[in-house]
């Protein structure tokens, strides 16, 4: 397999002077359950950060209020739950229909839980609700056994594992140094036309099957709970400002690392928090490229 090396950075088009809300993507975030209400929140407020002209989180209704408390800018709406305060898809799929309509972009994962449910409700997602997707942490978890998902035709879809996640989805070790990184992501992206990988880490890698990128921003102090929940509310917002799968992920996954680079520069890699990421956010996009078009 001949893979191609993307070594140049995409940027945001600039804004143009009377840009609205609705020229920058309405975000659907899925998100939260008992125990679990940051990581919903940290998702939701990285994609205001990062440009989201809206950003709504479905959560299970048991946190919602938690949820709402830690972002008066995004709006929360409750889904019917189990139990174990997790998200039940039966019952919440009626709600879920009317959301995804209004959405451009969807994001799923972060503090979801495990069960059957959030099982049915992946698949929901790939097959079903028609919106560019993100996923990630528990919404990954929920993918393995049900790969074949993604073989059906529909809108793209940007997975951001770290290594353990990716084990887990294609059943062999975790990928070892550089190279087998690069190998082992392109191969599985490859297979799925509609698929975009991420798998993070140390020069976390990005590729759709044909070409790939290294990044080169970030730290080890990003290696901190919440981290990967701040990268998928940024890729969301980038997806929802109309840039292409391939470098909407790229670019979301340079500037998390460089927000990283900030977030470390004032607190440094041992007292970092992913919330930092989050704050460090509208610097690290003063970093970006920007083209010398406005957005159409």
């Amino acid at each position: 397999m001949t893979l191609e090396l993307i070594e140049t950075m995409p940027g945001l088009p600039r804004r143009r002077e009377d840009a609205h809300k609705g020229l920058f993507g309405s975000v659907l975030v899925i998100a939260g359950g008992r125990g679990m209400a940051g990581a919903a929140a940290l998702a939701g407020a990285a994609a205001l950060r990062s440009g989201a002209g809206k950003v709504r989180i479905a959560c299970p209704g048991e946190v919602q209020a938690t949820v709402a408390s830690f972002e008066p800018s995004y709006m929360t709406y409750p889904l019917p739950h189990d139990e174990q305060g997790l998200v039940d898809f039966d019952r919440a799929r009626t709600h879920l229909e009317r959301l995804v309509a209004d959405a451009d972009v969807l994001a799923a994962g972060p503090g979801l839980g495990s069960s059957e449910h959030i099982r049915r409700l992946v698949a929901f997602l790939i097959t079903e609700a028609d919106k560019p997707l993100v996923l990630d942490a528990d919404a990954l978890n929920a993918l393995v056994g049900q790969l074949d998902l993604l073989a059906k035709p529909g809108p793209p879809v940007i997975l951001t594992p770290h290594p353990g996640e990716f084990s887990r989805l294609t059943g062999k070790p975790a990928p070892r140094g550089s190279e087998e990184r690069i190998d082992l992501a392109a191969q599985f992206a490859a297979r799925h036309d509609r698929l975009v990988v991420v798998l993070k880490g140390s020069g976390s890698v990005t590729t759709d099957g044909r070409r790939y990128h290294v990044n080169t921003s970030g730290n080890p102090g990003m290696a901190t709970g919440g981290s990967g929940d701040v990268l998928t509310g940024v890729t969301a917002a980038l997806l929802g400002q109309k840039l292409l799968p391939f470098a909407a992920a790229q670019l979301a996954v340079y500037i998390h690392g460089v927000a990283g680079d900030i977030a470390r520069d004032d607190h440094g890699e041992v007292g970092m928090i992913a919330g930092d990421l989050v704050d460090a956010l509208p610097d690290a996009f003063l970093h970006a490229a920007s083209d010398d078009e406005p957005v159409s």
